[in-house]
């Protein structure tokens, strides 16, 4: 069964190594929560909001120690007038037996205003 694992972080500067670094952190995160290894992922995607173009987040995913294999694909957010700025958000596709609502999704930094009712 595949489930869907939501995650978000914030950085306090578009620049590449607050990208990279805020990226493998969220990442990392949300597979220590889930007890994800790198071979239970189908893919990854992972957006930022458009103020966001100084590197490409899913550089750092992939050269974490095995997860060069994982498919990791970048795109934009949308541009909706009030979003929360400087965000990169990931959906994990995951092979899993754990049930829907024992998921655990993961919200960092500003980020947690997005949905507060999931942040522990």
């Amino acid at each position: 069964m595949i489930r869907g694992i939501r995650g978000a972080i914030t950085i306090i500067e578009d620049k590449a190594e607050y990208v990279w670094g805020e990226t493998a952190r969220l990442v990392k995160e949300v597979a220590k929560q889930n007890k994800i290894e790198p071979e239970d992922i189908a893919s990854v995607t992972i957006s930022t909001t458009p103020d966001i173009h100084s590197a490409f987040p899913a550089k750092s995913v992939r050269t974490m120690p095995g997860w060069q294999y994982v498919p990791i694909m970048c795109m934009h957010e949308m541009d909706v007038p009030g979003a929360l700025p400087l965000c990169i958000r990931v959906l994990l596709h995951v092979n899993t037996d754990t049930p829907q609502h024992e998921i655990q999704h993961v919200y960092l930094e500003d980020a947690v205003k997005l949905r507060p009712d999931l942040v522990k």
